[in-house]
C-alpha cells in the first residue's frame, strides 16, 4: 500500500520488534488447533516433485523452502488479498503485537554513527530499575564489542530481547565513563495508544496505533483520565492506524455507545452470522467525538469508525480508509508457521460491507494507486459512487459501502512544502539522529512538551546545522531551491523530533498537531456542536 503521508516518519524502533504486520492480515485472534502439514495428496506431490527437479536441474542454486513458502502465499491471495501464509519467524512478530507485549529490557534506540544510542528509557521496565539513562551509548552487548563492525538494528534487536527472567549483560559510554550493567528481562508492553492529552480543558485528544489484545483496556484508562480532568469532547486518531484484533476496536467503540445498539455484524459460510451488541453504562456515552482517518486507516479501524458513522455518534474526518471488510481465523502448523484464512466479512451496523473490490493481483491491491491518479486525495467528489452502494445511519444521513469509509467531511492532502530534498532527509535518518545530539544536554531544559512546543524555535542557526549534519552523516547533499521549497516543513517535522526525544509521541504530537489540516477540521468541527 502506497502510504498517504507518513503520521511520524522516523519512530524510534523500540527494542521490540515493532515491525508489525497486524493490521492489514489480522481480523481476529482465535484458538484454533493445529493443522498438520502432512498430505497424500497427488497435487502436494506434484508440487514437491517440481521443486526436487528444480533444485537438482536449475541453472542457478535455488531456496526451495522460499519458494514454497511463496507458492502458497500466491495461492492464497488468488482468492483474497488478506488470506495469508506465515513462517514461524514471522508468526513471533506478529503475536508480539497482537499480545502487545515482548521479553526485553525496555529501552528504544537508534544507530547513529554505528553506535547504539539509547533515545528512552520505559519507565518501571528493567532498564528503569537497572539505572540505564536516555543518551547512554551502548558498546558492549555480553562481553562483546560493537565498536568495530556495521551494526543492524534486527542484530541488536535480538541480543537485546529474551524470555522473561533472563539476564543481559551491556556495557554503555555515558559522557567520558564506562558503567557495566547487568539488565534482567521481563515482559515489555507495547502501548498501542501511543498518545493522549489534553488539548485544552475540556477537549482530549486520543491516538491509537494499532489494535491488540490490551488496546482497549489502555484505551479505557486513558480515557477516564481525561474525563477525570475535564474532557467532554473528544479528538480520536486513527490515520495510519492499519487494524488489529476486531474485539479491541468492538469494545472501543462500545465506550461510546448505549445499550443495545449494533457495533458490527459478521457473515461467513461456516460462521453464520454473528452480531456485535454495545452494552450498558459506557464511559464516553455524552462525550463528543471526531475521528480522524486516512487511506491507511484500515480493519479495525474502519469497524470503530464505521459503528460511530452509522449510529451517529461521531463525525468522521479525513479521506477515504483503506476499505478492508474480511474477517480472518489463524491456524496453526506444526511447524510453527501459520495459515490465515478469510473465514467472513464484516459490516457496519447500516449494513455497508467496505471491503474495496479485488481483481486477484494483489501487488496492485495493496499499492491501491488509483485513488492517488484519480485525483480524490484532493477533491472529495472524484469518486462516483452508484445508488446500490447508499446506505442511511440511525437517523437517515447517506454513507457509502464498497471501499472504505468515507468521512463526512473531507480535508483534501496537503503537499505544500514537498521536494525531493525533504524526501531524501525524511528517509536518510538524519531527523532522529540530529534531534538526539541536540538534546544530549538540554533533556531538563523545559518543563514539558506543552510549554516546549509553545516556547522553542528551530532557527536558521539551528537548520543550518542541520543541514550539515545531514550531509556530512548521511550524504543527503543540500539543494538550496528545495531547501526554500521545503524550509517551513523542515522546521517543523526537526522541532517535532526533537520533542519526541525528550517526551516520546506526546511530545511529536504536540508540536505536529497544531499546524495540522484534519486536526484542526476536527476541532472546528467540536466547535460548531
Amino acid at each position: 500500500m502506497m502510504s498517504e503521508e507518513p503520521k511520524s516518519n522516523y519512530k524510534l524502533p523500540l527494542i521490540i520488534a515493532l515491525a508489525i504486520c497486524v493490521g492489514l492480515l489480522v481480523g481476529n485472534k482465535l484458538a484454533i488447533p493445529t493443522l498438520s502439514t502432512q498430505s497424500n495428496s497427488t497435487d502436494v506431490q506434484k508440487l514437491n516433485d517440481i521443486l526436487n527437479l528444480l533444485d537438482d536441474r536449475y541453472v542457478d542454486k535455488i531456496n526451495k523452502d522460499a519458494i514454497y513458502e511463496e507458492t502458497i502465499s500466491e495461492m492464497l491471495h488468488k482468492l483474497d488479498p488478506h488470506s495469508n501464509y506465515m513462517s514461524a519467524k514471522e508468526m513471533k512478530a506478529v503475536n508480539e503485537g497482537i499480545d502487545g507485549k515482548f521479553g526485553g529490557i525496555g529501552v528504544r534506540f537508534l544507530i547513529l554513527r554505528d553506535t547504539i544510542c539509547v533515545s528512552h528509557v520505559i519507565e518501571g521496565s528493567p532498564s528503569d530499575f537497572a539505572g540505564v539513562k536516555a543518551g547512554d551509548k551502548i558498546i558492549e552487548i555480553n562481553g562483546k564489542s560493537l565498536g568495530k563492525k556495521k551494526i543492524e538494528t534486527e542484530d541488536v534487536m535480538s541480543k537485546l530481547k529474551g524470555e522473561p527472567g533472563t539476564e543481559v549483560q551491556i556495557k554503555v559510554l555515558r559522557g567520558n565513563s564506562k558503567k557495566t550493567i547487568t539488565i534482567t528481562r521481563d515482559l515489555i508492553p507495547i502501548r498501542s495508544v501511543s498518545c493522549a492529552y489534553m488539548i485544552d480543558r475540556n477537549t482530549g485528544y486520543i491516538l491509537i496505533d494499532q489494535f491488540s489484545v490490551p488496546t482497549a483496556e489502555e484505551f479505557h484508562q486513558e480515557a477516564k483520565r481525561q474525563k477525570s480532568l475535564g474532557m467532554t469532547k473528544l479528538v480520536l486518531d486513527l490515520r495510519n492506524n492499519p487494524g488489529g484484533v476486531l474485539t479491541s476496536a468492538t469494545d472501543i467503540a462500545d465506550e461510546f455507545l448505549p445499550g443495545g445498539m449494533t457495533i458490527l455484524k459478521t457473515k461467513g459460510r461456516r460462521t453464520g452470522e454473528q452480531i456485535y451488541k454495545s452494552k450498558d453504562g459506557d464511559l464516553l456515552e455524552k462525550t463528543e467525538v471526531v475521528v480522524l482517518i486516512n487511506s491507511n486507516s484500515a480493519s479495525a479501524s474502519e469497524i470503530l469508525a464505521g459503528a460511530l458513522q452509522d449510529n451517529d455518534r461521531a463525525v468522521i474526518v479525513g479521506r477515504r480508509s483503506f476499505g478492508k471488510g474480511l474477517v480472518q481465523e489463524d491456524r496453526a502448523l506444526r511447524d510453527g508457521s501459520n495459515l490465515r484464512i478469510t473465514i467472513a466479512r464484516y459490516y457496519t451496523p447500516s449494513g455497508r460491507c467496505i471491503q474495496r473490490p479485488y481483481s486477484g493481483d494483489y501487488e496492485d491491491y495493496i499499492k491501491d494507486e488509483e485513488r492517488f491518479l484519480n485525483g480524490e486525495l484532493y477533491q472529495a467528489d472524484k469518486q462516483k459512487l452508484p445508488d446500490s452502494l447508499k446506505f442511511k445511519t440511525r437517523k437517515g444521513r447517506i454513507v457509502y459501502g464498497g471501499g472504505g469509509i468515507y468521512p463526512d467531511v473531507f480535508v483534501p492532502l496537503d503537499s505544500t512544502g514537498g521536494s525531493f530534498y525533504l524526501t531524501e532527509l525524511q528517509f536518510s535518518g538524519a531527523f532522529n539522529a540530529f534531534a538526539f545530539d541536540y538534546v544530549k544536554d538540554k533533556r531538563n531544559k523545559w518543563n514539558s512538551a506543552e510549554q516546549f512546543a509553545k516556547s522553542f524555535v528551530v532557527d536558521d542557526a539551528i537548520l543550518k546545522s542541520f543541514c550539515a549534519f545531514s550531509s556530512k552523516n548521511f550524504k543527503v547533499s543540500y539543494v538550496d531551491g528545495e531547501f526554500k521549497k521545503s524550509k517551513k516543513l523542515i522546521s517543523k517535522l526537526l522541532k517535532a523530533e526533537i520533542a519526541r526525544q525528550i517526551w516520546t509521541e506526546e511530545g511529536f504530537y504536540r508540536v505536529i498537531n497544531p499546524e495540522d489540516n484534519e486536526f484542526r477540521e476536527a476541532i472546528k468541527c467540536l466547535e460548531r456542536k
